[in-house]
C-alpha cells in the first residue's frame, strides 16, 4: 500500500488534537440584586477578560467516552485542591453537550492546563468549559457558529459565554445576558491569588444573610454605571479606580477577613485601588501602567504573596493549534 495513503483512508483510527486557550476574567463592577425564583441572583456586571489563560487540549480517542486530566502551570499550586475529573467537571459537561449535537463525535480526552486560581472568583472553570466547546466543535467538525456555541455555553453557567466572547462586556440577568462594550484600551492589574478557595454559592448566601441582618433590601432594577464603561473606553485607570464596586466583596471578607488586609497592602504599595474579583478570594489591584503593575507584583511576591501582573481586555477562546497525530 502506498506510504502516501493516510491512516484514515486505510481504515485505521487517526487521532487529532485541537488546543484552545480561554481567558479568566475580572469583574470590574458587580452589583447583586435579589434572589430569583430559579435560585440565582440578578446581577449587573462589567466583565474584563485578562491575560491569564486556561488551556484545553482535546484529543479524539478510538474508545468512546470522555476523560479528563489536569495539569498546573508553574504559577499555580494545586496541592490539596480537589478538581473532579468526571461529569461534575464543567469541561466534561461541555464535551458532553457537544457530543450530543455533533454528528461526527468520537471519544475525547481533555487535558487541561490550569493557570487561573481554582475557586478564585475569576471564572477558571468557565474558561475550561468555553475552551472545550470550541475545541470539540473543531475536533468533530460540528460547524456551529459563535452564537450557537454561546447558547450552549449559557446552559453550562453564567460566566461561560463571556469566556467565549472575551474583551469587555456588560452582563445582566444572571450574568449571561452579554452586551460587548467598546473598551479596547489596555488596563493593567496585579492579581493576588490566595492559597484557598471560596464557594460562590456560600458567598452569595453570606451576602443575603448580611443584608437580612441589617434589614437591607437588594437593589432592583440593576444597572451598570456608565462612567465605568467610559473610563475603560478612555483607558483612564485613575477614574476607574474611584468606580470599582463589588457587592459580593463584603461577604467574601466576612468569610475570609484576610482579604481586607491584602487589598490594603496592595494599595499601600502603589495600587490605585483594589477589589475582590467576583466571589473571591482572588484580589485584583488596579495599576496605572504595565511598569507599575510589574513593580507591584514583584514587591508583593517579595512579601510572600502569589502575585501576577496581567492586562485586559484580551480576546475570548481561541484555537492555538490543530494537529493530526
Amino acid at each position: 500500500m502506498s506510504p502516501g495513503i493516510s491512516a484514515a483512508s486505510r481504515g485505521r483510527f487517526a487521532a487529532r488534537t485541537v488546543r484552545v486557550r480561554a481567558p479568566g476574567k475580572v469583574n470590574v463592577s458587580l452589583n447583586v440584586g435579589p434572589l430569583r425564583p430559579d435560585g440565582y441572583h440578578s446581577v449587573a456586571s462589567v466583565y474584563l477578560a485578562v491575560s491569564l489563560y486556561e488551556e484545553v487540549a482535546a484529543t479524539s480517542t478510538e474508545e468512546p467516552g470522555i476523560t479528563v486530566s489536569i495539569n498546573a502551570a508553574s504559577t499555580l499550586d494545586l496541592d490539596g485542591v480537589d478538581i473532579p475529573l468526571d461529569e461534575r467537571n464543567l469541561a466534561y459537561k461541555a464535551a458532553a453537550i457537544m457530543r450530543d449535537v455533533s454528528e461526527k463525535a468520537t471519544g475525547v480526552h481533555l487535558d487541561i492546563t490550569k493557570r487561573v486560581p481554582v475557586a478564585g472568583g475569576m471564572g477558571g472553570g468557565s474558561a475550561d468549559a468555553a475552551a472545550t466547546l470550541l475545541a470539540c466543535d473543531a475536533l468533530w467538525d460540528s460547524g456551529l457558529s459563535r452564537e450557537e456555541l454561546a447558547h450552549l455555553a449559557a446552559e453550562l453557567g453564567a460566566d461561560v459565554p463571556f469566556s467565549l466572547l472575551g474583551g469587555t462586556a456588560v452582563g445582566l440577568g444572571v450574568g449571561d445576558e452579554l452586551s460587548p462594550a467598546l473598551a479596547k484600551a489596555q488596563m493593567d492589574w496585579v492579581l493576588v491569588c490566595a492559597d484557598y478557595g471560596l464557594s460562590t454559592p456560600d458567598v452569595f448566601r453570606t451576602l443575603d444573610m448580611l443584608r437580612n441582618a441589617e434589614g437591607l433590601e437588594a437593589p432592583e432594577p440593576l444597572e451598570v454605571d456608565a462612567k465605568i464603561l467610559q473610563a475603560l473606553r478612555n483607558g483612564d485607570p485613575d477614574s476607574l479606580s474611584k468606580l470599582l464596586v463589588n457587592d459580593l466583596q463584603r461577604a467574601s471578607i466576612e468569610l475570609a477577613p484576610g482579604l481586607r488586609d491584602t487589598i490594603g497592602l496592595g494599595e499601600a504599595n502603589g495600587a490605585l485601588a483594589g477589589i475582590v474579583s467576583g466571589s473571591g478570594p482572588t484580589v485584583a489591584l488596579l495599576a496605572d501602567s504595565s511598569l507599575a503593575a510589574g513593580e507591584l507584583a514583584e514587591e508583593l511576591r517579595h512579601l510572600g504573596h502569589n502575585a501576577l501582573a496581567v492586562h485586559g481586555p484580551v480576546p475570548g477562546a481561541r484555537i492555538i493549534s490543530d494537529t493530526l497525530l
